[in-house]
């Protein structure tokens, strides 16, 4: 497979530069019929009468433009934002605008079509269309979705899902609104988006079992209707003066680094969106080795008998085969621990993702009390008492000193270059081996919905686990229990909800890294399957991707269950499960 990193393509994000210039913050205001939309409470109602809930409202912006008083338009191409209302991800702004009179702005919602189907993997880390960021990329047609927007409805007794995504060419949006802009000092003009009309106006549309998800196909008349309801949902709500704040971008604190230290080179899947690293923890080997080193070493648990490897086996892609890790003290863990493979391409961690950096999760299990349960001041005396460690600090760091920060970073870079991306499905879609029959039927089931009002019978797995990744950075309950036991992130974020919501993990290596949920308890691949054609339970934070199907789950044939095992199988990476750590790593 050829791994080679393709070279990064920066577009400008500027309209000008010099005197007489301004900056312009676009602020999008999501509103239900002119009222702030609240999210994820099913107490909107639409023209037809129907109650919603809204659970995503994600879209990509391009080829901004505003209109002068003279009636030309200063327009920028090439320019991009990505916009998350439910995450907060609500504005973007416009820097060096030539000082002026405006009485328009115009945008799109989408891709032009040589952008939408290019190269997904040119974009830098950050920027708005890399796929890590948006999520919107479906890597296996090629193409950005340009909107989603998802949620619930009361569909008789009970509470459905829908999900509409809008993509295509044909479905790319052009939204033009008046605005009276005097642009001579930093503004910001606030854009309601009324979810309302995205179902009202100029369409009516009526939520049904069949008209609940969107296709975006050339017969899709409800693609459509939600196209043109979208382009009439924008307005300006105010203009305002506005001072730019200073973004905290990641990566802020100081660097500490050896001056002789050897830059890592990461090597990826050319078909992998583009990381974004801590900058101020650079790759080294010097830097990686020590990690390794750490990694396997017994001493940062109380008892001298735990190390980090012990509860993620590299054999298992750096996973536990069992239910529930033990502990020094032999305490029993309530959540199963995940592989570690591709973190490079996380943005949290934890199943409830209570860390923003690995730098942050990595200390934490040595402190749990039922994990390693070893302060960080006993590890570091442990760690600096050996003849070895003050020199592998010095190679990597720069000084002898033995600090909990610098075990952290160096932790931070092992496990960032574990990657993994040369399985079976790797080699088949880089044109270097090809799907049994079985796999590439259950390839086909993995990336379809299942929508039989349109002729469509797939397993619809690629909602959540889709693209080269196979995850999203995204928290989802999946239906395992219709009352939660674990809250899941509703633990850290405090929103109602996020409860019974975890984390999606990788799909990659699945075949080696059971068993399987968040709480370990399915032992095979099977049963994961069987729990969603069979098993799948309804809840008020089900996700919308599966609260859309029939009681149960998707209804699937025993072939078709098998072939979606056998796809599975073919994401097994046998060259990474191989790369058994150095002997200079292994523990002492």
């Amino acid at each position: 497979m050829n791994h080679a990193l393709k070279k990064i393509l920066l577009l400008p994000l500027l309209l000008a530069t010099g005197a007489g210039a301004a900056d312009l913050r676009v602020d999008f205001l999501p509103q239900f019929n002119g009222a702030p939309l609240a999210f994820d409470v099913l107490r909107n109602q639409t023209a037809a009468g129907q109650k919603i809930s809204v659970t995503r409202l994600d879209f990509l912006a391009s080829d901004i433009s505003l209109r002068r008083d003279d009636g030309t338009w200063l327009e920028q191409k090439n320019w991009f934002a990505f916009i998350s209302a439910r995450d907060g991800k609500t504005n973007f702004t416009l820097e060096n605008i030539p000082a002026g009179n405006y009485n328009a702005i115009r945008f799109q919602i989408g891709l032009p079509p040589e952008i939408n189907h290019g190269d997904a993997a040119q974009w830098p880390a950050n920027h708005p269309l890399n796929p890590d960021v948006n999520h919107l990329y479906w890597g296996w047609s090629k193409e950005y979705v340009f909107l989603a927007l998802e949620g619930g409805w009361q569909n008789g007794g009970k509470e459905s899902g829908f999900s509409y995504h809008i993509a295509t060419d044909r479905q790319l949006m052009t939204v033009e609104m008046p605005v009276q802009l005097d642009l001579h000092s930093d503004r910001e003009i606030q854009v309601g988006l009324d979810i309302a009309k995205i179902f009202s106006a100029p369409n009516k549309i009526q939520l049904s079992d069949s008209t609940d998800t969107s296709h975006s196909r050339t017969n899709d008349l409800l693609a459509v209707q939600l196209r043109q309801n979208t382009e009439s949902a924008f307005a300006v709500k105010s203009v305002k003066d506005f001072s730019p704040i200073a973004e905290l971008t990641r990566g802020a604190n100081h660097i500490v680094i050896a001056p002789n230290a050897t830059a890592y080179h990461l090597t990826i899947s050319q078909f992998a969106p583009q990381p974004d690293l801590p900058r101020d923890n650079p790759l080294t080997g010097e830097g990686v080795a020590l990690g390794g080193k750490l990694f396997f070493d017994r001493r940062l648990s109380a008892d001298n008998r735990q190390s980090c490897a012990a509860c993620h086996r590299p054999n298992d892609a750096l996973s536990d085969p069992r239910r529930f890790s033990r502990g020094v003290a032999g305490a029993i863990g309530t959540r199963n621990a995940p592989a570690l493979e591709n973190l490079a391409w996380k943005n949290s961690f934890f199943w409830d993702g209570r860390a923003a950096t690995l730098r942050e999760q990595v200390l934490q299990p040595i402190q749990n009390p039922i994990e390693m349960d070893e302060s960080l001041a006993n590890a570091v005396a442990k760690i600096s008492a050996d003849r070895d460690y003050p020199r592998l600090f010095e190679n990597a760091f720069g000084s002898q000193e033995i600090n909990s920060d610098k075990i952290a970073r160096a932790l931070e870079q092992f496990l960032l270059v574990q990657v993994s991306f040369d399985a079976k499905y790797d080699r088949v879609m880089n044109g270097q081996a090809n799907f049994t029959a079985q796999e590439q039927r259950g390839f086909e089931l993995f990336n379809t919905e299942y929508d039989p009002y349109h002729g469509q019978y797939g397993a619809d797995c690629f909602h959540c686990h889709g693209g080269v990744m196979f995850q999203t950075q995204n928290f989802a309950n999946n239906g395992l229990d219709s009352a939660f036991y674990d809250l899941g992130r509703y633990k850290i974020s405090q929103r109602a909800g996020d409860e019974g919501k975890f984390a999606v993990p990788s799909l990659r290596n699945v075949a080696v890294t059971a068993p399987y949920m968040h709480d370990g308890r399915f032992r095979t691949l099977e049963e994961v399957v069987e729990h969603y054609c069979t098993g799948m339970k309804r809840s008020a934070t089900l996700d919308p991707n599966l609260a859309k199907h029939p009681d149960g789950g998707v209804p699937l044939s025993t072939d078709d269950k098998r072939a979606l095992v056998a796809f599975l199988k073919t994401l097994t990476d046998e060259k990474y499960l191989r790369a058994a750590p150095p002997v200079n790593l292994a523990s002492k």
